[in-house]
């Protein structure tokens, strides 16, 4: 048998439908789900005659994307012309940028699962528009609707530097988050707001010799399942093919695969066209774009925390878990919030438990996330702070925190109405505990005796002394005034 080693080689085609109000170079505007052909005029439906007009806040949002990814900005770029038919392509051409992108030569790094990060070139990202929708639901026919016609698409390209489907979902995820931070895309994939196009294939070394698949574009995946699994899936079938050949095919064309779910296999849709398929020309109806250092100034003056240095950050700066600061920097207003709680003096821990495993459970219930429940960062800080100082056990900081949401008052006030204070007096406390050892005898005996009975009850007392105590002894307190009455 032939000594067969591999390596998966994968980089992805990224478009990023972009959170403008309107199309890329109309007034038409967006909105997902609105009744087919409603946001359509003449100049996305590709009417003769009419003239594009660039969308200015579409391409500030291409550039801010752009250097959140560490590339290039190009100080002058213009607008191509890629032709192709389509019946939802109605002008027969779609507005991009071939020869002079916008940006490029860039980077983003994701952490794999053994906790290293990994740098994924960024080759190029560039603006263009989207193209409509074909709907095939009409029996026999298919129906075509434009709304998204014309929508700005930002087209960010990675170089092949992923080598597992794990690596590939995880730079989809991180994606995500970045342009959620930046509020340059809500980057639903649901509404296809992101949607992922790896290109696949495999190194195979066999006996010293190295021979390279043909490489396989897989089209339009739009869930961070489907991503992982259509990489695995193209991996396997590769590499199948290469040993029931016993070679690779010479000068095969790079082809194009879509996705079958229900089958979970890639299957053949069309060899992939060439640049100079598509016959490139500049746009004759757009002046080029100039971008000068004021305005490019203004621009990167809108970058924030990135979610990886966040990540980082939290775990650093505050010695919270890896998950935990997973789970905060996943939303950029979740973080924001969790840093102001503890600016206000909060201990980290404590203010990512409550906004971690109350207050996201509110949020979720609400139908928002934790910084728009209303409960102000001061008042959650002075709500760990009561925790900490056990002036509240934890079920009461619970409570107390959905009240803060409800009523909108703070947290002491919301203590003292519901009567959820601590007494740490140990003078009432001493009392509770010389009461309970006097009407327990058996259960001290067993304390005392040692053996299998004395945790059950040394916990029986404890219940019993909170039980007088009416719910408000310090739990922390009273079993140390406890521990020292059974020892004397």
């Amino acid at each position: 048998m032939s000594a067969l080693e591999y390596k998966l080689i994968v980089g992805l085609e990224i478009h990023v439908q972009l959170a403008t109000e309107t199309k890329m170079f109309c007034s038409c505007g967006l909105e997902f789900g609105a009744e087919p052909n409603s946001r359509v005029c003449p100049v996305c439906m590709g009417m003769p005659g009419v003239l594009p007009v660039m969308n200015k806040k579409a391409y500030e949002y291409s550039v801010l994307a752009a250097l959140a990814l560490n590339c290039n900005i190009t100080k002058h770029t213009k607008w191509d012309r890629k032709s192709y038919y389509y019946p939802d392509l109605p002008k027969n051409y779609q507005i991009s940028q071939y020869d002079l992108p916008m940006s490029s030569d860039g980077f983003i790094e994701i952490q794999t699962a053994d906790g290293t990060l990994k740098r994924v070139g960024i080759i190029r990202a560039h603006l263009e528009e989207d193209a409509g929708k074909n709907l095939h639901g009409a029996g026999e026919n298919s129906q075509v609707d434009l709304n998204r016609a014309g929508t700005p698409l930002l087209e960010i390209v990675t170089a092949p530097d992923m080598n597992s489907p794990e690596e590939v979902r995880l730079l989809a995820e991180e994606l995500q988050r970045i342009v959620r931070y930046l509020g340059v895309s809500e980057a639903d994939m649901q509404k296809g707001h992101m949607r992922f196009e790896p290109n696949v294939n495999l190194h195979i070394t066999r006996d010293g010799q190295l021979f390279k698949t043909a490489i396989a574009e897989v089209k339009n995946l739009n869930s961070f399942r489907s991503i992982e699994r259509a990489v695995a899936y193209e991996c396997r079938r590769q590499l199948d093919e290469f040993i029931d050949n016993g070679r690779t095919r010479e000068n095969t064309p790079k082809t194009t695969m879509g996705w079958d779910d229900d089958r979970q296999q890639t299957v053949l849709q069309r060899e992939k066209e060439a640049a100079h398929d598509y016959r490139y020309f500049p746009e004759p109806d757009l002046v080029p774009v100039e971008m000068n250092d004021e305005w490019l100034g203004e621009i990167k003056s809108r970058l924030c925390e990135m979610p990886l240095a966040r990540r980082n950050r939290f775990t650093s700066e505050y010695k919270l878990s890896e998950y935990d600061a997973a789970v905060l920097a996943n939303d950029r207003s979740t973080g924001d919030y969790f840093d102001a709680v503890v600016k206000f003096g909060a201990d980290p821990k404590r203010a990512c438990n409550l906004i971690t495993q109350v207050g996201m459970k509110l949020a979720n219930e609400a139908g928002k996330n934790v910084a728009q429940l209303g409960a102000g960062a001061k008042d959650l800080a002075q709500l760990a702070d009561m925790a900490d100082k056990g002036l509240i056990s934890a079920t009461a900081a619970a409570v107390i925190m959905g009240e803060m949401v409800s009523s909108g008052k703070g947290p002491m006030e919301i203590a003292q109405e519901k009567n959820l204070l601590q007494s740490s007096d140990q003078d009432a406390l001493i009392k509770f505990v010389d009461e309970v050892l006097a009407e327990n005898p058996q259960a001290v005996a067993d304390v005392k005796e040692g053996g299998k009975k004395k945790e059950k009850a040394r916990g029986f007392l404890m219940g019993k002394v909170i039980q007088k105590a009416k719910g408000q002894a310090n739990p922390k307190v009273a079993g140390e005034l406890l521990a020292k009455r059974l020892e004397g």
